[in-house]
């Protein structure tokens, strides 16, 4: 079992390595992509089983991943929603709206990350 740590990473999705940006920590979680105009890559929090999209500027895609990064729920969240939480996730990631479809991400693709662990 992985212990995350916030900074930055690479997600491998196949043979297509995306800029990440972890968010561990309780602070770095509640913070996310709110204030941001768009995102570079994709965001991982960890742990986290649910997101919400108040106050964000932008709409989002949504992965839910379970303990052994397999995507096991996808959606696209406009601004000003809540999630419903997913029971089996573990982690979530975040990115712009329609790129994981362009990244060939789906509901049973498995993820690789490389990030800081401590």
């Amino acid at each position: 079992m992985a212990y995350w740590q916030d900074g930055p990473g690479t997600l491998l999705i196949g043979t297509t390595a995306v800029p990440l940006e972890v968010a561990a920590s309780y602070r770095a979680r509640t913070r996310g992509l709110l204030g941001r105009d768009g995102v570079e890559g994709a965001m991982l929090l960890t742990p986290a089983a649910s997101v919400h999209t108040f106050r964000m500027r932008f709409p989002i895609d949504v992965a839910y991943l379970d303990r052994r990064l397999r995507v096991i729920a996808l959606t696209t969240m406009p601004p000003g929603r809540l999630g419903l939480p997913r029971p089996r996730a573990r982690h979530v990631l975040e990115a712009g709206a329609g790129v994981m479809a362009g990244w060939g991400l789906r509901v049973g693709s498995v993820v690789a990350v490389s990030a800081p662990s401590r």
